[in-house]
């Protein structure tokens, strides 16, 4: 009975060894599928990262009163913030400015256009909320004459607004997927301190020369064309110079701070709602798109590794370590500014914090709250403006 069983079993074999294989060649095709998709997924999202972003409509206009002159917009984070804004269009006009809001209910915002607008006026039912406020440099009605900063991708362009002496100059650095515009709002606030204002582009912002690869370094070659800003202003006169960077220029201005040649006339950063750690910033933003955490790790790898470059597009391999300031943050030598809102929602604050428990000696962080990325000048002008006045008089930067 026992040799039967045996029998029975070695019968058995050929066709269950059958079965194995072809169950396996199925898990094989389907994981092969699975790693397939998460690799495709992760190199689309690693191509995002680092391709220069193009405007979008992040909302939509419902309604326009000329009579009135108000605006009625979709309700969203954004739009539905107390304070002065900005509006991409299309039609009649490309760009309002918007006031305070004068009604609102779940939907919908209603307010104040600050920008007139005419009885015959079309605008497209899709827009885009800004914070620039200001558009163009003839806007702030104040002295400034165009420049070309040279770089070793290129004459990259720059507006110098003039003030004081011409001792101490501020450089701002805009951020991801913007220009220099989006800095015209805190020029005001210099010049009133007699503190000379460089606005600057760098490559691949759609203003300065596009590099071979034409895609972001996320801070890690950018910084290289800000350095050659501070060159300019020295050449120029300036004895001290302090670099505001907004967003993913607050990046580009922290390398520029642990690397560049001129540091020793570098007098401090002020940072705008910054990129301190791009994997934080990264990860954050693919949880609120719901991006499967696996393809983020794997994006993650790819941008780091010099493989991964043919398919990225970036040319180079993007150490994250060392964009990681964070960690870095025994190297840093110039006292920082920080100005960040725990509502940001799209730079979450966390590594703001971080950088200020590192260093306490050098970085002074101002809180906000309710205020949206890079946002705060237009939610608290009045506390925002102060923030920024107080630390520089603390540093003999300005007068009190």
């Amino acid at each position: 009975m026992v040799a039967s069983r045996r029998a029975a079993i070695r019968g058995a074999t050929p066709l269950f060894a059958a079965g194995v294989k072809a169950a396996l060649a199925v898990l094989s095709i389907a994981l092969a599928g699975v790693v397939g998709a998460l690799a495709a997924g992760s190199v689309r999202m690693a191509r995002k990262v680092v391709t220069p972003a193009r405007r979008l409509p992040d909302t939509r206009i419902l309604a326009l009163d000329t009579a009135a002159q108000t605006i009625t917009l979709a309700r969203t984070a954004d739009t539905e913030l107390p304070g002065r804004y900005g509006l991409f269009t299309t039609g009649t006009a490309d760009y309002l400015k918007l006031g305070s809001v004068l009604s609102e209910d779940a939907t919908s915002v209603k307010r104040k256009l600050l920008t007139h607008i005419g009885p015959d006026a079309h605008l497209s039912p899709e827009a885009a909320f800004s914070g620039w406020y200001y558009e163009r440099p003839e806007e702030l009605h104040l002295p400034y004459t165009p420049e070309l900063i040279g770089s070793t991708v290129g004459p990259c362009p720059a507006w110098l607004f003039p003030a004081g002496d011409g001792d101490t100059w501020v450089i701002q650095v805009h951020g991801r997927g913007t220009t220099r515009a989006e800095c015209l709002r805190a020029v005001p606030l210099f010049d009133s301190l007699g503190i000379t204002s460089l606005l600057v582009s760098y490559r691949n912002d759609g203003e300065a020369p596009r590099s071979r690869t034409g895609t972001y370094a996320l801070g890690a070659t950018e910084w290289r064309d800000v350095d050659a800003a501070v060159g300019f202003a020295r050449r120029r006169g300036a004895r001290r110079v302090i670099v505001m960077g907004w967003s993913m220029g607050g990046a580009i201005a922290l390398q520029l701070s642990l690397n560049s040649a001129h540091g020793d006339v570098i007098a401090g950063l002020i940072l705008e709602s910054p990129v301190v750690d791009w994997r934080l910033v990264l990860a954050y933003q693919a949880r609120e798109l719901r991006v499967p955490r696996p393809i983020t790790g794997l994006a993650l790898e790819a941008l780091q590794a010099e493989w991964a470059t043919p398919l990225t597009r970036t040319g180079a391999a993007i150490r994250l370590d060392e964009l990681d300031v964070v960690a870095r943050a025994a190297e840093l030598r110039h006292p920082i500014l920080i100005l960040h809102s725990d509502d940001d929602g799209f730079v979450p604050s966390d590594a703001s914090h971080e950088l200020f428990a590192a260093r306490p000696d050098l970085v002074d962080l101002r809180v906000f709250d309710v205020a949206r990325h890079t946002k705060l000048w237009n939610y608290d002008q009045e506390r925002w403006s102060d923030s920024i006045r107080s630390w520089l008089a603390a540093r003999g930067l300005a007068a009190a």
